[in-house]
């Protein structure tokens, strides 16, 4: 059997990482879970990761806490006795939101597959939450961060990166894996697979192909090892760079920036898309441009927006 370990991701704001142990078996109904999402749902590798992290984690709490030894034993007290203890460790409201929503997807497939009436999950109210607004840069910041790599082969990469990141609105789960062959630099495109392993075409703007192109010419080409190797980004051994690789290396450049240092790679997003909409980009096609499935999540964009025009109503508005 399979030794799996059960590690605590951190939670959204970074309060907390704690590891809960190790469980030496491999429980064959969260495999089968997992194999579903896989096979029937198209779930990412990252979703397969979060669901696998976020069942065991909850297995570990049955088996050592309430000593349950079969899924038909769980109800709906043992959950919320679950959610308690991560209220208690200081797991924020989304993260435990996101665990209750892993569990509930599981008792969901189970109860389907094991012909029961029953899904204890569903009767667990979701914590509410408060609305967090997406962090930004403005233009000036992102010049600092963009100026901040130098003209080394691992500089010349790390400013494609960014240029990449603040050009198209990639999630770093799609800039990871590109390969040579997804980039246009002709077209200004680039072909990313997107969550559920959806592909999308995204553009890229003239900074953008300029910095990517100089990173091919005279970045890659001396960071290169093995003639084949097809993935875009590369380390300094000539592998593809890994995404931790890639956020600590933004996070510095961040930091070079005198900027907030809790924000990552994920903030060039936000910034994307609110400098498009301050722009006066439509919201469909800025839904279009992330690779959103649903309008309703581009929409917290808007609330920035408002909040930028606002500012520039009192500040120029002669009687505001």
């Amino acid at each position: 059997m399979n030794e799996v370990m059960i590690a605590l991701r951190e939670s959204e704001d970074a309060k907390m990482k704690e590891s809960f142990g190790k469980i030496n078996v491999e429980d064959k109904s969260i495999e089968d879970f997992l194999f579903f999402l896989e096979s029937e749902k198209n779930s990412s590798k990252h979703t397969l990761n979060g669901y696998r992290r976020d069942m065991y984690q909850f297995l570990f709490f049955l088996q050592a806490s309430l000593e349950l030894k079969s899924w038909l034993e769980v109800d709906h007290r043992a959950i919320r006795g679950y959610l308690a203890k991560l209220k208690e460790q200081g797991y924020s409201k989304s993260t435990i939101s996101r665990k209750l929503s892993s569990i509930r997807s599981f008792f969901k497939y189970y109860s389907r597959e094991n012909d029961l009436d029953a899904n204890p999950g569903r009767i667990i109210a979701t914590p509410k939450m408060s609305k967090r607004l997406p962090v930004f840069f403005s233009l000036e910041e992102m010049e600092w961060i963009l100026s901040s790599p130098d003209d080394s082969p691992l500089g010349l990469r790390d400013k494609a990166i960014m240029e990449v990141f603040y050009s198209t609105g990639i999630r770093i789960g799609e800039l990871w894996p590109l390969n040579l062959d997804d980039i246009d630099l002709d077209g200004k495109n680039l072909r990313v697979m997107g969550k559920g392993k959806k592909e999308r075409e995204v553009f890229l703007g003239s900074y953008a192909v300029k910095a990517v192109l100089n990173y091919i010419e005279y970045g890659r080409k001396e960071l290169l090892k093995d003639p084949l190797e097809k993935a875009l980004f590369l380390n300094k051994y000539g592998n593809r760079l890994s995404i931790r690789s890639i956020r600590r290396r933004v996070n510095d450049y961040i930091k070079k920036a005198a900027l907030d240092n809790r924000v990552s790679p994920h903030n060039l997003r936000h910034t994307f898309a609110t400098h498009l909409l301050n722009g006066g980009a439509d919201l469909r096609a800025v839904q279009e441009l992330l690779g959103h499935v649903n309008i309703s999540t581009t929409q917290i964009y808007t609330h920035v927006t408002k909040d930028h025009l606002k500012k520039i109503y009192k500040n120029f508005h002669p009687r505001a």
